[in-house]
This record gives structure tokens, C-alpha cells and sequence, in this order.
């Protein structure tokens, strides 16, 4: 039997107006996100956090870095899920150096349904990641953004020949 989980990559606040590096529609794609985590909760499906901290080994990050407001999860995305699990990341695949595979094993998981901030960088990332390879994984193309819509739909475009490119409803009714 599949068990799902809902990944949610780096919705930070760096990445919303008036942080260190705001992308297209982060707006939208929170509340857009916000919509499929309540649909997620209807149907027992968990939620998992992914938060990416810029490690200061190696130099000055441009954003994200440890201790600042900017690496913070968006404060309306932990109060829609207070308790769920926080992977902390330094690379683009939030498998790579983390807890995640722990997490998901301890859950039962095998299905992952991916989406967030950046859609070319960390969400495809992860979704095609080498350890992502014993999930199904989809992706939640209108759960997911980055600097500009056309690049966001070139990458969705580009993961779509890996696996599928799902809406929220499509995969969460």
C-alpha cells in the first residue's frame, strides 16, 4: 500500500517581498500551497518541512543565512502545520546531507508529492534526486515557484520527462 507525503521546500521568508531574494508570485504559491496542506490534512496525508540554511563554512551567503529572518519559514505556512517535521538543508536536493530519508522511512513513506521555492533549483533537485529514485514522486506545478514564470515553466517542463507534473487537485482532489 502507498503512503503519501506532502514536501514542502524552502518557503522562506528571503524569497518573499522584502527579503534578500523574491521571486516571482510567492504570494500565490503560498496560498496556492496553504490549499493543498489543508487538502493534505483532510486526508491524513503528513506534511514535511524543508528548510534550506546557507552553511557559513563556506563564505557569506547572499540569503538565507543562520540566525536571520530571512532563512525563517514563512510564519503562515508553520502555523498551518505547527507540528510537522523540519528537514534542514544545505544543498538544492533535500536528500543530500539531511534527515530526510530517516523522516520518511520512520513514517512509511513511498510516494512523495513535491513542491515549493525554487522550482529549477531545489524542488527538481530533490524530485530527481538519486535518492528520491525508491519514491514515486510528483511534483505540484502550481504548488512550486522561482525568479520568473517563464523559467519556472521551462524547468516543470524539463522534470515532466521524469515524473509527473501534477496541479494540487489533480493530485489531492
Amino acid at each position: 500500500m502507498s503512503r503519501r507525503a506532502l514536501l514542502v521546500i524552502d518557503l522562506q521568508n528571503d524569497y518573499f517581498p522584502g527579503g534578500k531574494f523574491p521571486l516571482w508570485n510567492p504570494d500565490v504559491t503560498l496560498e496556492r500551497t496553504l490549499q493543498a496542506i489543508g487538502r493534505a490534512q483532510v486526508q491524513g496525508i503528513p506534511v514535511i518541512l524543508v528548510q534550506h540554511v546557507a552553511d557559513s563554512r563556506r563564505g557569506p551567503a547572499p540569503f538565507f543565512a543562520e540566525g536571520s529572518e530571512g532563512v525563517q519559514l514563512h510564519s503562515r505556512l508553520r502555523a498551518a502545520v505547527p507540528d510537522a517535521p523540519v528537514v534542514v538543508k544545505a544543498y538544492a536536493d533535500s536528500f543530500h546531507e539531511t534527515k530526510l530519508e530517516e523522516t520518511l522511512a520512520a513514517m512509511g513513506i513511498t510516494e512523495l508529492l513535491v513542491c515549493g521555492m525554487m522550482t529549477q533549483n531545489c524542488v527538481t533537485h530533490t524530485a530527481i534526486s538519486k535518492s528520491a529514485e525508491k519514491y514515486r514522486v510528483s511534483v505540484l506545478g502550481d504548488c512550486c515557484t522561482t525568479v520568473s514564470e517563464p523559467l519556472h515553466l521551462i524547468a516543470l517542463n524539463a522534470v515532466s520527462t521524469r515524473l509527473s507534473v501534477l496541479s494540487a487537485t489533480e493530485a489531492l482532489g
